[in-house]
């Protein structure tokens, strides 16, 4: 049996002694491990890494993908094609623990293999697969694909993490005093715990949860009796999930009943709280709903020379290194879309998970004053987008494509295929501005923004998730005002399109162009302002003074 000093390698702090068990589906820890999909993973990976930093008392749980989530490709004609390759990891360490878990009243085999602390500098973290000869062909393939699209599989993974993950670590003895579930895919080992401690007040004692999805619709629930009938409910009797987690109807929210089995939540940004609070109020027993803004890692993400410019205040060589960032970044540029680049012009660029909220295209949207916008000799500019669509949301994909197509023969725009730890780096690295335009209330949080600014790339965004915390406009940012909340949703996006495109022309790119001291004001103060405050560091402490450490306090919103 491996040891707790083998799968640490440190010493815990004293004041981050208290054993943590952090659940996700997704990690993004380092470019070779593709166990992840997007911002949730980028989230988890910078709270790994700090907690390391930290040399907290806190493991990772998750799960070992077997073709990932997609590797993004294109086809003959150019569109995005999703193509599912199976990765090998030798660095990860096979525990030797295969220990059996009930999906669909059936045994399934789980193996644990543990991604070691001093592999790529995280927390250690525990990976799960049904993919083992002791299985059977369809159990094998609950841990084929990250978010699979079949229901049932869906269901599965869940209870692989959830019960299987918390089963692991009774079977390793390592004492866990809090499970954090970070959003509502481990829900089952909450069921766990209650069979174990026969009390939801004792589970209540050592459950916390954070929730990512500002819209109730968006948060993932199943029909209570398939549920039941796939063994999610860990042997608990239905009628008494029904009754302890007031269930009516046939459908079983994730996140509401995570809010009635945890002590604390929280929201990722203040503004994602307070929507969190108004999305839940007037459901009876759930926790306190708090907010603890989501951040990223520093060390991980920054780049050392423009760090060392930036600190010495040298205009000059921080300008040196953001061209060269730039260069090394429209190399790949020429690779993937035959479009050659120049350092000298400010560059937009618009990176992260397609999904129709997100809006990637808002920008193109007036075709007209789009095509003046890309021929502007005075100043002109250059646009990338990159980003993975869910490979089976058709209308992201068909924006994606879209893009494309649209784009295709205009030589100042790209479309990149591949968006996964390395191609975000060089981005946020290469880019001048970094283009945020989501319909509002409806992005948690939005971390991208933060990494790029810590590489000397402006802000451009809607005032959502972490933005008001953050943004100074013609300071440190630039904002896109909403409009009226009120009137029907097409008019909003033509109002913030307009209102996009007038920032854009009007003040950002003269201010690129004309007034290179001032940019590089802006630049240097959305470095100095994103750090600490938006750092992992100050997360992964606030997580365990405000959550962990956190008395059970049941708040029934009105």
């Amino acid at each position: 049996m491996i040891s707790k000093a083998d799968i640490f390698g440190y010493t815990p702090k004293k004041e981050y002694s208290k054993s943590v068990a952090y659940f996700s589906m997704e990690f993004a820890i380092d470019q070779s491990l593709k166990i992840y999909s997007g911002g949730l993973g980028f989230l988890a990976g910078s709270h790994m890494r700090s907690a390391y930093e930290l040399k907290q008392n806190l493991v990772g749980v998750g799960m070992l993908w077997k073709y990932g989530y997609y590797d993004q490709i294109r086809g003959t004609n150019g569109a995005m094609k999703p193509e599912y390759v199976q990765k090998y990891y030798s660095f990860l360490t096979d525990t030797g623990i295969v220990f059996p878990v009930e999906v669909h009243s059936a045994t399934v085999y789980v193996k644990a293999f543990l991604l070691k602390p001093d592999v790529f500098e995280s927390a250690p973290i525990f990976l799960l697969s049904t993919d083992i000869d002791q299985n059977d062909s369809v159990s094998r393939t609950i841990t084929n694909r990250l978010y699979d699209s079949n229901e049932a599989t869906r269901i599965a993974q869940s209870i692989v993490l959830g019960i299987g993950g918390a089963k692991l670590l009774d079977i390793l003895n390592m004492g866990t005093e809090i499970y954090h579930m970070n959003e509502g895919h481990a829900l089952p080992l909450s069921f766990y715990l209650y069979s174990k401690y026969k009390s939801l007040a004792e589970v209540q004692k050592r459950v916390v949860f954070t929730t990512h999805t500002p819209e109730v619709a968006g948060n993932e629930e199943h029909d209570f009796n398939l549920l039941s009938k796939m063994s999610f409910f860990n042997g608990i009797p239905d009628d008494e999930v029904r009754t302890m987690l007031k269930v009516e109807g046939q459908r079983l929210n994730y996140t509401l009943s995570a809010l009635r089995f945890a002590k604390i939540a929280n929201g990722v940004s203040k503004m994602h709280g307070e929507v969190a609070r108004e999305m839940w109020s007037g459901f009876e027993g759930i926790c306190e709903i708090t907010s603890v803004t989501n951040s990223q890692n520093k060390k991980y993400w920054k780049d050392e020379v423009l760090e060392q410019a930036y600190e010495n205040n040298d205009d000059k060589a921080l300008l040196a290194r953001k061209k060269q960032m730039k260069k090394d970044l429209f190399k790949i540029v020429a690779d993937q879309a035959g479009k050659v680049f120049d350092e000298n012009i400010l560059t937009l660029v618009w990176a992260r998970r397609y999904a129709g909220y997100k809006r990637a295209d808002m920008i193109t949207a007036d075709a007209a004053r789009f095509k003046r916008l890309l021929e502007n000799k005075d100043f002109p500019i250059q646009i990338i987008w990159a980003g993975k669509p869910y490979p089976e949301d058709y209308g992201a994909i068909d924006t994606f494509n879209g893009l494309f197509w649209k784009t295709l023969n205009m030589p100042n725009c790209a479309v990149l295929t591949g968006y996964e730890l390395a191609l975000s780096a060089s981005l946020k690295k290469g880019s001048d501005v970094w283009l945020n335009n989501p319909k509002l209330y409806r992005e948690a949080s939005g971390t991208s923004g933060m990494t790029a600014a810590m590489n000397g790339s402006v802000n451009f965004s809607i005032p959502d998730g972490w933005i008001p915390e953050f943004s100074k406009h013609g300071v440190n940012s630039f904002l896109i005002e909403p409009a009226d909340r009120n009137i029907p949703e097409t008019q909003q996006n033509v109002i913030e399109c307009d209102r996009l495109l007038d920032v854009l022309e009007s003040q950002i790119l003269p201010t690129y162009y004309n007034k290179p001291k001032k940019w590089a004001e802006i630049v240097k103060n959305g470095m100095k302002d994103v750090a600490p405050d938006f750092e992992s560091g100050r997360m992964a402490k606030e997580y365990y003074v405000r959550l962990f450490n956190a008395e059970v306090k049941k708040h029934e919103y009105a």
